[in-house]
């Protein structure tokens, strides 16, 4: 299989009280990705399924996003979730509430070879 890359998209996600990472991961790849409609595979004769999408994720605390749950995002195709140390935390005055901002890239391949 000779996956080629097709689509990158950016998006970003916050949870202003919650302190929630996969949350605000799972809101970063939604603006990445529900903006757009993609129409790459069908114009090449191939179904959405057929795309492989990794995602990779900045967030301050990687080991607190649940990679699953992030994937169930995506709404087709083969998923690859990676979450690395990114993003901005910011304590509100009081320092008794942190907002949380990730930012998402899914780029989105397809294999060309059986086209």
């Amino acid at each position: 299989m000779a996956l080629k890359r097709m689509v990158v998209e950016l998006g970003m996600g916050t949870d202003l009280r919650g302190s929630d990472y996969t949350k605000t991961a799972i809101r970063a790849l939604k603006d990445a990705l529900w903006r757009n409609s993609l129409t790459i595979a069908p114009a090449l004769g191939k179904a959405p399924e057929d795309m492989h999408v990794k995602v990779l994720v900045g967030v301050p605390k990687p080991e607190l996003v649940d990679r699953a749950a992030v994937a169930e995002a995506l709404p087709y195709g083969t998923r690859e979730i990676e979450v690395v140390e990114g993003g901005l935390e910011i304590m509100n005055d009081e320092g008794t509430n942190l907002t949380v901002i990730a930012n998402a890239a899914a780029v989105v391949y397809l294999d060309l070879e059986n086209a």
